[in-house]
């Protein structure tokens, strides 16, 4: 196979945000849309225009702000779909792309749509066509395209390129398929496609890992012939989530023998730090054992490999761990470092931010700083990172005193102010809980406070640092009652304050979301 490009589509803001609790608001999503520019993803899907206001405003400034990668709405093809997707990438000019899909496999047609095939070709003619008078770029997808009769497929993509496709997405869409049929029906679609050897039109893949495939399906499609491979960071996604970006990237690039010489533009050593900014954002954790960005990685417990790596790195390393930006952090900070030294690193890390941001990250700066010897790179990513996921706080943490131990009862005090109070009502409220431990405890006396009641979904500790000072970051979900799961962050040196902040951060979301039901607080 000769020398060739694939398209790296990144679908993190979109298919991987469709994860059930790793909803993003605008902020988060513009930091991690910067770094994938920095990563040199070659399309961004940023989001689905016409499912909520949210979206669209993130797309519009994703596509508004980005510079550098092609940036994609998607859209069914309706008509006002299709218009939303349109109007929210206009800002990126000739780089817009609107992603136009419609499920064409039996089971959908005739259990979801209620179509025939003649049907449901003249709706994916008229969603692209509708998508050109928009823009020049326009992909289609015809969802569950691996489980879809391949004659029928064939027809499809004639009919969607005729219209005007550039791009013909064949997804798997609930991963089923498996890598020697799925490359298959790549070749026998580049086969039968005229616009797809011509250059006219190119293939894309879109796998999803319900059987742990997704990576391998990609692989072997690209060697069938497709060029462009969508894919999200870590692998997030809906369900078992995505093909990974940084699996995809690293195989093609450390197995290129095999892959003849095939290449992407994705800059290797912004891997981790995308990996990270991703899994914080999200509050999805990534595995230790995870390849590539996993902790685990490049660890060697064993004697044997452990004298084999340092004899010769490639005795058990196929990959340089600097090469996807693994390695020990630069000189940190600490509390004597002033305002503008840890602005000028904040803006080496890639992060960009108002003067308003920066005085906020000092002033927790420097709390941390009195707290611990050094404050590392990753400590003050995860102060960017608190600014950046903080909402709008109708609740802040003043004051927070635990007592616990084997032998009493555990008892969390806490202080929260109320912005926005009412004349007449406190701003500053104070109550006692308890509860199975000082975590418990805390959270209940803000449930008191905040008259909220959530349940408790998923709990994660992780220390960002090095040492016994090392700053601790908590990632939880919790239920508030109407069915949606509601991701809190927060982070300091003392993991109770850090849980309580996490909390508190899901509760001051709930609120602005518009679904609770607010009562008068009481003093």
């Amino acid at each position: 196979m000769k020398n060739d490009r694939v398209i790296i589509f990144d679908t993190t803001l979109r298919d991987g945000e469709q994860c059930p609790g790793a909803s993003m608001n605008l902020r988060e999503k513009l930091e991690i849309a910067r770094q994938l520019a920095r990563l040199k993803v070659d399309v961004i899907e940023a989001g689905f225009p016409v499912i909520s206001d949210g979206d669209f405003e993130a797309v519009r400034t994703i596509a508004k702000e980005i510079k550098g990668p092609i940036i994609a709405g998607l859209a069914r093809c309706v008509t006002k779909d299709i218009d939303a997707a349109g109007e929210a990438v206009k800002p990126a000019g000739k780089r817009g792309r609107i992603h136009v899909f419609l499920a064409t496999s039996k089971i959908h047609r005739e259990f979801k749509l209620g179509k025939a095939q003649d049907e449901i070709i003249r709706l994916a003619v008229e969603g692209v066509k509708r998508a050109k008078s928009w823009v020049h770029d326009v992909e289609f997808s015809p969802e569950d395209g691996s489980r879809t009769e391949p004659e029928f497929l064939i027809e499809v993509c004639k009919a969607v390129v005729a219209a005007g496709a550039t791009v013909v997405n064949i997804p798997d869409t609930v991963g089923w398929a498996v890598p020697d049929q799925y490359a298959a029906l790549i070749k026998q679609l580049r086969e039968a496609v005229p616009a797809f050897q011509n250059g006219k039109a190119i293939i894309s893949v879109h796998c999803h890992n319900d059987l742990g495939l997704a990576v391998a399906n990609s692989l072997a499609a690209v060697r069938a012939g497709a060029r462009q491979v969508e894919c999200t960071v870590n692998g997030i996604g809906e369900r078992a989530g995505n093909a990974s970006l940084e699996e995809i990237v690293m195989a093609l690039h450390t197995r290129a023998d095999f892959f003849g010489g095939i290449e992407c533009g994705v800059v290797t050593k912004e891997i981790v730090k995308s990996s990270r900014l991703v899994s914080r954002m999200s509050g999805l954790i990534v595995q230790r054992s995870k390849a590539i960005v996993g902790e685990n990685a490049f660890a060697h417990s064993s004697g044997i490999h452990q004298d084999g790596i340092l004899k010769k790195r490639e005795t058990y390393e196929i990959m340089d761990p600097q090469e996807v930006g693994w390695g020990l952090t630069e000189l940190p900070l600490t509390k004597h470092s002033g305002r503008a030294a840890m602005a000028v690193r904040l803006k080496h890390l890639g992060f960009k931010m108002t003067e308003a941001d920066v005085a906020g990250i000092f002033a927790r700066f420097k709390e941390i700083g009195d707290k611990k010897k050094f404050v590392y790179d990753d400590d003050l990513t995860a102060l960017v990172e608190g600014q950046i996921t903080e909402v709008s706080e109708t609740w802040s943490l003043e004051y927070i005193h635990v007592t616990s131990g084997n032998q009493t009862v555990p008892t969390a005090t806490v202080r929260l102010k109320k912005a926005g109070a009412k004349k007449g009502e406190p701003d500053v409220l104070q109550d006692a809980g308890t509860g199975d431990g000082p975590v418990d405890a805390a959270l209940k006396a803000i449930d008191r406070l905040t008259n909220t009641r959530g349940k408790l979904m998923d709990y994660q500790l992780r220390a960002v640092s090095q040492g016994k000072d090392a700053l601790g970051e908590v990632t939880l979900k919790a239920d508030f009652g109407n069915g949606e799961i509601i991701t809190g962050k927060g982070a300091s040196t003392d993991v109770i304050e850090a849980s309580a902040r996490a909390y508190l951060n899901a509760v001051n979301r709930h609120i602005n979301s518009g679904k609770a039901k607010l009562k008068p607080a009481q003093p």
